[in-house]
């Protein structure tokens, strides 16, 4: 290839065009379900920008079987793998604590906990909603570096003595630098949006995910966060989801 057209990797360049995942995507050219410009595709094929994609109907058939959950998470749980004796959020998805309001026609079987990981995390001390997926479509739209999808917190806050009327001691300056103008670990944050909800709660709108981001926000600024919840990612919204009850992303829904 020229220098003009450079080329990538098969799976990568799937990924970028939300075919899926790159680990469904090496299992699809294993299988030989993916064929470049009318050829069955070895692994770790390069392909150029013009090269042309087809991917065979099983493969659309497994993708189709995949399943998106949203779980109205705990304090006390963690969102991936069990640690320091806490369970992960996925311990929750039992037939016996789907949400009764769930409208998918989908059955639960134990199969859909198979590769059923979070998209995005949410701190073991905060509630809300949480994705877990085996759609690497999904994952990669909520969790990759270029995601600007809105993920929507309500915060209770103390500062210093004041865990009432919080709003009246909060100097505007600071609620200034929340919004614009913090960094963490030597890296500017993005702009976010910050505004009272009520005297004692910051509703936050961000569109990066940084480990415990809020929290450490809210330190730089002289707040303690009392709870944290999140209530919306992108379109979806927890709703009136239990909490600790789960529900599957509807086929209707988009984040």
């Amino acid at each position: 290839m020229t220098a003009e057209s450079p080329t990538t990797r098969l799976n990568k360049r799937m990924a970028d065009l939300g075919l899926c995942s790159r680990r469904e995507a090496d299992e699809w050219i294993a299988r030989g379900w993916v064929k470049v410009n009318g050829q069955v595709a070895p692994m770790g094929l390069q392909v150029g920008p013009e090269a042309r994609i087809e991917v065979d109907a099983k493969a659309r058939g497994q993708q189709r079987e995949q399943v998106t959950i949203l779980v109205h998470k705990p304090v006390g749980y963690v969102s991936g793998q069990a640690e320091d004796g806490y369970e992960p959020a996925k311990v929750l998805v039992q037939p016996r604590t789907r949400w009764k309001g769930d409208l998918s026609p989908r059955r639960f079987a134990p199969s859909q906990l198979q590769s059923l990981v979070p998209a995005g995390r949410l701190d073991i001390d905060s509630t809300g909603l949480l994705v877990l997926t085996q759609d690497g479509r999904v994952a990669r739209q909520l969790v990759a570096e270029d995601s600007d999808i809105e993920k929507e917190y309500l915060v209770r806050v103390a500062f210093g003595a004041a865990v009432e009327n919080v709003q009246a001691a909060f100097p505007p300056a600071q609620l200034a630098r929340l919004r614009h103008g913090l960094s963490l670990d030597g890296q500017p944050l993005k702009p976010a949006r910050v505004d009272w909800q009520n005297p004692e709660q910051l509703r936050f709108v961000l569109t990066e995910g940084r480990k415990r981001q809020i929290r450490r926000m809210c330190e730089a600024v002289g707040l303690r966060v009392v709870g944290l919840k999140r209530v919306r990612i992108g379109r979806v919204t927890l709703g009136q989801l239990p909490l600790g009850q789960w529900r599957y992303l509807g086929p209707q829904e988009r984040f």
